[in-house]
């Protein structure tokens, strides 16, 4: 079965004005061409949409159920070419996406160039915070989209498991845990240890757990970022914690050595997070889907 939009709207200039011949006018065809469409119409459907009468058209029941549903599919029209107007015209859409410092350079850069250039009408405007504010933000309704680590709770949010993003510990090569594979925090907490800074979510997980051990860390230097810290571990200051992830693409700079941090804390993932992945825009809905379908890529280039 096919339906023709100008049929559609002839039909429902036809009712508006009660007359097969002012719809007809007001359709720009002939009385004739507007008779034969409406015709073809009630054969498709095999019943009478409209009975005629010496002063215009009045509609049948089966008319009156196909008026709703012209005019459900006429609204749904006029929607569909506004959302696509603005690719069409080349206007672009603007998405946010709020992430952690572990999700902005150590994943997006891999994912986003594949989808921008598959979707060249998407602008998407990456705003880095930490995970706690991020919470924050899409529970207030500031945010609509948001990958955070899964060490802080998200009762009032949807989660999607992003990908893995474990910690691990690292030390100058010289250090005297240089032979360790594995290492529980506990363990490594009378070193010296080079942080970032207090406001960051990740310093302050790690914080949160060596206080539920009875212990305070002690640091020697705090630092902005994992590159920073990496350098200043490899001259031997002291031992820090990052993501794996981080930590192996740094130490293809750095020489330092790496040490799995054993416990469920440090096995943390990355999530994406929304009050509701539903009711989101089908922009981000389109993101979304595409960030989740990457995981076993990233899980293989981890």
């Amino acid at each position: 079965m096919r339906l023709d939009f100008f049929d559609l709207q002839l039909f429902l200039n036809i009712v508006d004005t009660g007359s097969l011949t002012q719809g007809a006018k007001r359709s720009s065809i002939s009385l004739q061409a507007a008779s034969e469409r409406i015709k073809k119409l009630e054969q498709q459907f095999s019943t009478n949409l409209f009975t005629r009468h010496a002063t215009g058209v009045r509609l049948t029941v089966a008319g009156q159920v196909f008026t709703e549903q012209a005019q459900l599919l006429m609204q749904q029209t006029k929607q569909l070419q506004q959302i696509m107007l603005p690719f069409s015209t080349g206007l672009t859409s603007e998405m946010t996406l709020w992430c952690n410092s572990s999700a902005q350079s150590e994943y997006l850069p891999i994912l986003l160039p594949q989808y921008l250039i598959e979707n060249p009408h998407i602008q998407i405007d990456l705003k880095e915070a930490e995970s706690s504010d991020i919470i924050q933000a899409l529970e207030k309704g500031s945010a609509k989209l948001g990958l955070i680590s899964s060490f802080f709770p998200t009762h009032q949010l949807q989660t999607l498991e992003f990908s893995e993003d474990p910690l691990v510990l690292i030390c100058p090569i010289a250090h005297e845990l240089n032979h360790q594979t594995k290492i529980k925090l506990i363990e490594s907490l009378n070193y010296p240890f080079v942080g970032l800074m207090p406001y960051h979510s990740l310093q302050q997980s790690i914080e949160t757990q060596a206080q539920t051990l009875g212990c305070i860390i002690q640091y020697r230097l705090r630092l902005p970022n994992f590159a920073a810290i990496a350098q200043v571990v490899a001259n031997g200051v002291g031992i820090a914690i990052m993501p794996k992830r981080a930590a192996k693409h740094l130490n293809e700079i750095y020489a330092f050595h790496q040490i799995e941090l054993v416990g469920n804390w440090a096995n943390r993932k990355l999530l994406l997070a929304a009050q509701n992945f539903d009711a989101l825009p089908i922009a981000y809905q389109h993101f979304a889907h595409f960030l989740i379908s990457q995981k076993s890529m990233l899980s293989r280039s981890s």
